[in-house]
């Protein structure tokens, strides 16, 4: 079915806005295998002037565990506000992480899920701290019974599935993009600010729906399609893009 298209989003957009950004497929582009993503100057350079912009309402928000965004971006995120795990993890500018303690379920699931898939090397196990995923780009053929895996562990130790372009993951429940926007939207510096939260996924749609119950919106990057998002670019470049006219 067709949905009708979203225009991109105006200029001057983040002037008095809090901006809160996916990682994958919004600041850079999916690889093959989670690991291979690739951070450039340009990009940690537009941060940084991005938290300047926007005296330092800026937060990176991901499926990923904070310590794999650290990983990835090093200093350029010190002074921003950080999500992890699809909103299980948070940690504000200058902060320690708060972050549960990993159920004794996802590593049985870890186990489980490497000795079904971890001698095919088309497809990726990530763990992460709150998570694990089965990443089968390589191998869609798998794709039912990942799943099915996911889905099976899920029901039996009360987590939840999250599904993705090209993968199933495994994580725990009670937390999502959207309720971790909308947690910092409570204290500054993004109280009393519009909240902008640009994804590309499935899993971005929380927190589409937060930022425009906030008074905000939500910007879809990647193919149309039914969103809560208001606008759209149509991929990674376009969008950085975009933030460099913002600056």
């Amino acid at each position: 079915m067709a949905h009708s298209d979203l225009p991109p989003p105006p200029a001057g957009l983040l002037a008095e806005a809090g901006l809160f950004l996916d990682f994958d497929g919004t600041l850079v582009e999916l690889a093959e295998r989670p690991d291979a993503v690739v951070v450039g100057q340009e990009l940690t350079g537009l941060l940084a002037r991005l938290g300047q912009r926007l005296d330092g309402r800026v937060a990176i928000v991901s499926g990923r565990s904070i310590a794999q965004l650290d990983a990835f971006l090093g200093d350029a995120i010190v002074p921003f506000a950080v999500v992890g795990s699809h909103g299980a993890e948070i940690r504000r500018a200058g902060a320690e992480a708060m972050l549960p303690d990993r159920p004794a379920a996802l590593v049985a699931a870890e186990r489980a899920f490497a000795g079904r898939f971890g001698e095919d090397d088309r497809i990726v196990i990530e763990v992460k701290t709150l998570g694990v995923a089965i990443h089968y780009r390589g191998a869609p053929e798998v794709a039912q019974e990942a799943h099915a895996m996911v889905e099976a562990f899920a029901a039996r130790d009360g987590l939840a599935v999250q599904a993705g372009k090209m993968m199933i993951e495994l994580r725990m429940d009670g937390h999502d993009k959207g309720t971790a926007i909308a947690t910092l939207c409570e204290a500054a510096p993004f109280a009393g600010h519009a909240p902008v939260f640009v994804g590309d996924d499935l899993t971005d749609e929380p927190g589409m729906v937060v930022a425009a119950h906030h008074g905000g919106a939500g910007i879809l990057i990647g193919a149309m399609r039914d969103s809560a998002a208001r606008y759209r670019l149509p991929d990674v470049a376009s969008f950085l893009s975009w933030l460099e006219n913002e600056l």
